[in-house]
């Protein structure tokens, strides 16, 4: 196992979550629109782009919140407004590109956002769990 200081390892995860996030992205939006890498992959990464910037802007705003509201444990009901509002940001953001830059009707967009979801759900799993396996938490790697 590596161990990185906690800094390090938030900036290695974020590079290779976003590089291999882009990678696949782009591979599953040519599939869903039958279009080439070169078409695709600018697509992927102003998705990613954005993801990265909307998820700084929004738990920003979202931790702002919750200390105003006093809120000082996440609960599941927390956690579920979090996630729902995150998702809810960036597919309202990610729809319209899906429209312009395809030509394609919101049906279609419909179809590749809930499929870009899908798979960052999945990926998102396995990428933590192989990336927690490679790099220790340096509370962990103590023991």
């Amino acid at each position: 196992m590596i161990t990185l200081s906690p800094l390090k390892r938030r900036l290695v995860y974020v590079t290779l979550f976003e590089v291999l996030g882009i990678v696949f992205a782009t591979l599953v939006l040519m599939a869903l629109s039958g279009s080439q890498a070169q078409e695709s992959l600018p697509v992927a990464i102003i998705v990613s782009t954005a993801a990265v910037i909307w998820n700084f802007i929004y738990n920003t705003l979202f931790e702002a919140w919750e200390s105003r509201s006093k809120i000082t444990v996440r609960t599941l009901k927390i956690r579920v407004i979090h996630a729902t509002g995150f998702e809810g940001g960036l597919f309202l953001f990610c729809l319209p590109v899906y429209m312009l830059w395809y030509g394609v009707g919101i049906g279609q967009a419909l179809v590749m956002e809930s499929a870009l979801l899908l798979f960052f759900l999945v990926y998102t799993f396995v990428f933590t769990l192989l990336f927690d396996q490679i790099f220790a938490l340096q509370h962990l790697s103590k023991k």
